[in-house]
């Protein structure tokens, strides 16, 4: 917990600290990387030039700070987890943290200036510690879990399948030297590859296999360059480069997203590449021939962009108590135990049964008019389950109250 003097001075300038939080992470993360150019090798290098990592460290820091000062309370462990697990996935080590808060307090003095007194700075640095402390325990947790540790996090797996699914989505099928690491529906691994010109690249991507399965399946959705945005250096790679007999240095599984235990009722919803870790949930629930009511919901352009779409429609037919709602925007054709539907997911036709579990995965207006929508009817919170692809500020956002 903040001592009672730094509760009092971070309550009075959080306002001040939030308002500056965007320009206060650019010029940390512009000041650390410049004097320690081998961290670039553990972010994405894309989502440092567009802002999203910035805008997420920050409003993740000013929702901590708050739920520590006692003004808003926020969902720490969902916020610490989610964290954890991509740190864990990325192998960041304990030590980074003295360098994180030192680039960060200096970037808050500098940004803040004269209102950057010493006691502010030892608040908010009494905040970064507080955080930073239960990140380290948390992913010496996941660490622990997945039998590897921060120096060893990647290991070596040969690519022993591709599969184009759609024109911008291919399966690779990967194979470890040693047994294959158990995951959890909905997980991630990060793929780490060497780029000529781009250094050290490291991104994640959903395991769309079912675990058990044995070889690791990634499905990677190709990021083309449209509307001014670079494209993904990374996804292209793998889609133009990579061909069987490859080697890619691949870590273990993690990521918060569970598929619930027990036999109770299922609501999986996704839209474009969001249906890998619906996939491998419906994959495992077919595998172990589950009998419990499952709505199955996804929405895409059209059947021909639709990821995945055959190993979802066959792991539908081999669950007795699943259906199956497909939304396309054109194109649509009749499916064999589908419901077909044209035009954009229209979340209030979603049935719903109060008992269930959600389970939503797609780009963020999707899942937010989703979950809305499941609110709007009940739903709790707690039984709505989510993932991002890229730095997840939602969490931290909704607790501070912006959009």
């Amino acid at each position: 917990m903040l001592s009672p003097e730094s509760v009092l001075v971070v309550r009075a300038t959080a306002d001040t600290v939030v308002r500056h939080g965007a320009q206060i992470t650019g010029l940390f993360y512009d000041r650390m990387f410049e004097a320690h150019p081998e961290l670039l090798d553990l972010f994405n290098r894309g989502n440092q030039a567009n802002g999203e990592q910035r805008q997420a460290l920050a409003m993740s820091v000013a929702a901590v700070a708050a739920h520590f000062a006692g003004t808003a309370p926020v969902p720490l462990n969902a916020i610490i987890g989610r964290i954890a697990h991509k740190h864990a996935s990325l192998g960041v080590q304990p030590g980074q943290y003295v360098l994180v808060g030192r680039y960060l307090m200096a970037a808050i003095g500098e940004v803040l200036g004269s209102a950057a007194t010493p006691d502010v700075i030892a608040a908010w640095d009494e905040v970064f510690w507080l955080f930073a402390c239960l990140l380290v325990a948390e992913e010496s947790r996941q660490y622990e879990r997945a039998g590897t540790d921060s120096a060893r996090s990647l290991a070596p797996h040969t690519v022993t399948g591709v599969h184009r699914d759609t024109e911008d989505v291919t399966s690779f099928l990967l194979e470890p030297a040693g047994p294959v690491h158990p995951h959890r529906p909905g997980q991630y691994v990060s793929v780490a590859v060497d780029l000529p010109g781009a250094g050290r690249q490291i991104r994640q991507y959903t395991i769309s296999s079912a675990p058990g399965e044995p070889a690791l399946r990634i499905t990677v959705k190709r990021h083309r360059a449209a509307d001014g945005r670079p494209g993904g250096v990374v996804s292209n790679h793998l889609h133009d480069t990579v061909r069987v007999g490859d080697r890619l240095e691949v870590s273990p599984a993690f990521g918060d997203l569970a598929l619930p235990a027990g036999d109770g009722p299922l609501l999986l919803a996704s839209a474009g590449v969001g249906t890998t870790p619906i996939v491998s949930a419906l994959r495992h629930l077919a595998e172990g021939a589950a009998d419990r009511p499952i709505t199955v919901v996804h929405a895409d352009r059209a059947p021909d962009t639709h990821p995945l779409r055959a190993d979802m429609l066959d792991a539908v037919g081999g669950l007795p108590g699943a259906s199956l709602s497909l939304w396309y925007e054109r194109n649509s054709v009749p499916e064999t135990g589908a419901h077909v539907r044209s035009g954009f997911v229209d979340p209030d036709l979603i049935p719903v049964d109060p008992a269930a579990h959600a389970l939503l995965c797609g780009p963020l207006p999707f899942m937010r008019t989703v979950r809305r929508s499941l609110l709007d009817r009940g739903l709790p919170a707690e039984r709505i389950h989510y993932e991002v692809f890229g730095p997840d500020a939602w969490l931290a956002s909704e607790a501070l109250g912006t959009p």
